[in-house]
């Protein structure tokens, strides 16, 4: 059966107060950076962009929960987990403006973002396979929105992780919408951590928005991967946005969502009131967060405008060794059409 972790209480967990500012510093850096991000695409500074407005606590605590050497497995969305970890926010935006994805030198175990829906998931399941043979004892956290649970890619990733006990955890962020369909238009499953059960290993529910429950969550999830039990970890929160700047929710969603407050409410404003209840942060502390915040957006955002124009031809030159007929005529269809817009 799965489990249910609702709202912690601080002395509850192992988090200690420098660990809990910690994790308020990183969901100010990524709610900065969200905000930063749309306006940049509103100018036209980048063909588009994937909000996370909202779920800032769910990504962050649950990347804050990973050991050094732990793999995570992202998309498109979950670049606050990104950023926790410590990929340079320089690095994403220059993704999102066509380029490769690590541009700097940095050692985060960290793959590159999935775009195409549950692609990742059995990727995930190989990874902690590869684990296991090269006898490493590092766990793997694949992230997910409810919507790539409709994919086949799902049961197999978890079909293989069952069987071959590999040390993953299935991140599944459950933000009530894939695109414009709500949850329950895609499964008839009570919840989507009850479907770990059909693989043989454990599910649990989590509230999203208590960073102190994701944290303690994700943490044990991890510890039990690492003993070869896969976990399937269903965070429930809510996308406060538009899908992708392409997206209008306005005409598949009402204002007022039939959801608790608790899953609603904003993930960042919540912590801080707590940890200000708690005497943990002060007006000084949360002042200087939201200023180094800017300052390293300021400089995230020259970098990238620094960078040389991204070259279209490297879509192509690293796909195959000895590309094939048909994709060398794409790649020259699509630089002769660059060079006619030069």
């Amino acid at each position: 059966m799965h489990r249910v972790i609702g709202e912690r209480e601080f002395d509850e967990t192992s988090l200690s107060a420098d660990g809990a500012r910690a994790i308020y510093r990183d969901m100010v850096r990524a709610r900065r950076f969200d905000e930063r991000a749309l306006a940049l695409q509103r100018r036209g500074w980048m063909s588009g962009y994937p909000p996370f407005e909202g779920q800032e606590g769910s990504q962050v605590a649950a990347a804050h929960a990973m050991a050094d050497d732990d793999w995570l497995l992202p998309t498109y969305r979950s670049n606050a987990m990104q950023i926790a970890r410590g990929v340079p926010m320089s690095d994403i935006l220059l993704f999102r403006r066509g380029h490769a994805e690590f541009r700097s030198d940095h050692d985060v175990p960290t793959f590159p973002q999935a775009v195409p829906i549950a692609t990742q998931i059995p990727h995930a399941a190989g990874v902690g396979m590869a684990a296991n043979y090269r006898d490493a004892d590092h766990g793997v956290l694949c992230y997910f929105g409810d919507g790539a649970t409709s994919e086949g890619d799902f049961h197999e990733g978890l079909n293989f992780a069952g069987v071959f006990d590999t040390p993953t955890v299935f991140f599944c962020e459950n933000n009530g919408w894939a695109i414009s369909l709500p949850r329950e238009r895609q499964t008839a499953s009570d919840t989507i951590a009850e479907k770990a059960e059909a693989y043989g290993f454990e599910g649990l529910q989590v509230d999203g928005n208590d960073p102190l429950a994701v944290y303690e969550a994700v943490g044990a999830a991890l510890d039990r991967a690492r003993d070869g039990e896969p976990v399937l970890v269903e965070s429930l929160t809510y996308r406060q946005g538009a899908h992708t700047t392409s997206d209008d929710p306005g005409r598949y969603r009402d204002d007022e969502p039939d959801l608790p407050d608790w899953r609603t409410r904003d993930p960042v404003e919540r912590f801080e009131e707590y940890l200000r209840d708690a005497g943990i942060v002060d007006d000084a502390f949360v002042e200087t967060v939201r200023e180094d915040a800017d300052d390293e957006l300021d400089r995230a955002v020259e970098t990238a405008e620094e960078a040389d124009d991204a070259d279209p031809a490297d879509v192509f030159d690293h796909v195959y060794a000895d590309p094939p007929a048909a994709l060398r005529a794409q790649k020259e269809s699509v630089l002769s059409a660059a060079d006619r817009e030069e």
